[in-house]
């Protein structure tokens, strides 16, 4: 008899449903702490649970693989009301397993898509600052890789990326990315990177608005960090956005600046052979201009010598015939140079 009263799974919907309502519960909880502890606990419990279900119908297990119409369900349903907002704001009250199985629901949310259209960019669209939540986020050492993890995948749309970049925001993570805590700042580099190489469009129209102050602060911030790390990460970073070539007129402006090329020829200077690698690959960006300033040319003129001593000695460590090529034709560039008379 027992199995005919047999309860009757819950649909993804529903599951959602029971989601919002628990996360309701557990926002006025914390508003209200006089609210009888084990009632609370019950609840956070229950939260958790439903998370691990959201979890797996989105990401399915071992023994079955996500349903598309489960998963479209879901998704329809959480973006409708105000379930991404309390997931974020109640995040903080989660056990550690519990934050994690949200931080990878709402990842995977960001890619769910329903009669083609990804729901979350439209939803995100309309309900912009959570995006200042989130960034915050990256200053609270409990909730930054959660939070950092989730505005990461948020900035995969387009709409997103463009409103953190025309905020302040972008300018917060300078700091960010040389936080005390690695594994934050590690967090930070990487969202800093996605931010600045995703949307090829939408970052060249910031980059050439904002080019100025941009790479004031990209240069004497992190290119002349005291951090290896930071320095390491920096220029390989800047490597990729100038090498682009959605970024070609903002390559073209930034070559013939005399502060950018000192910057460079420091650290081709440097210890590390990672550093001047990718170092070479802007120096080069330099070199190859062929409307070259006159002070950039007296630059490179004037140290010639060292420069090509220095040159021999940045090898990479495996065979490149690529990048030996392109040395050589740098040498060859700055051995032809000679020093011209300025007005």
């Amino acid at each position: 008899m027992k199995g005919l009263f047999k309860s009757k799974p819950r649909t993804p919907a529903e599951i959602v449903r029971q989601t919002r309502d628990l996360l309701r519960y557990a926002d006025r909880s914390a508003s209200f702490p006089d609210l009888r502890e084990s009632k609370r606990e019950e609840k956070l419990v229950e939260l958790t649970k439903s998370l691990r279900e959201l979890k797996l119908i989105l990401y399915g297990n071992s023994e079955a693989e996500p349903v598309a119409e489960a998963c479209a369900q879901l998704t329809q349903e959480f973006f409708k009301e105000d379930t991404l907002r309390r997931l974020l704001t109640c995040l903080p009250y989660l056990n550690l397993e519990a934050r994690k199985d949200a931080t990878q629901v709402v990842a995977n949310l960001q890619r769910q898509q329903v009669n083609s259209r990804l729901v979350a960019s439209d939803y995100l669209e309309s309900n912009i600052d959570l995006m200042d939540f989130l960034v915050e986020g990256f200053e609270n050492t409990d909730m930054a890789l959660h939070y950092g993890t989730m505005f990461r995948e948020c900035i995969r749309h387009q709409i997103v990326a463009k409103y953190v970049l025309d905020s302040q925001h972008v300018k917060k993570f300078f700091y960010y990315i040389q936080l005390p805590n690695f594994d934050i700042a590690a967090d930070a580099a990487a969202t800093f990177k996605e931010l600045l190489t995703r949307h090829k469009s939408t970052v060249a129209e910031f980059l050439i608005k904002n080019e100025d102050w941009f790479f004031a602060d990209y240069n004497s911030k992190l290119l002349e960090s005291s951090n290896y790390i930071t320095r390491r990460q920096a220029i390989k970073l800047l490597g990729d956005i100038l090498l682009d070539r959605s970024n070609s007129g903002v390559m073209s402006k930034y070559v013939r600046s005399m502060d950018n090329l000192r910057i460079l020829m420091n650290l081709l200077r440097e210890s590390s052979k990672t550093i001047q690698i990718e170092a070479f690959h802007v120096f080069k960006l330099f070199v190859a201009n062929q409307n070259k300033p006159s002070d950039i040319v007296n630059i490179l003129a004037a140290n010639k010598t060292k420069l090509l001593r220095l040159l021999a000695d940045v090898k990479p460590d495996k065979e490149d015939e690529r990048f030996e090529a392109d040395k050589a034709q740098v040498v060859r560039e700055i051995a032809s140079l000679k020093l011209r008379e300025t007005a």
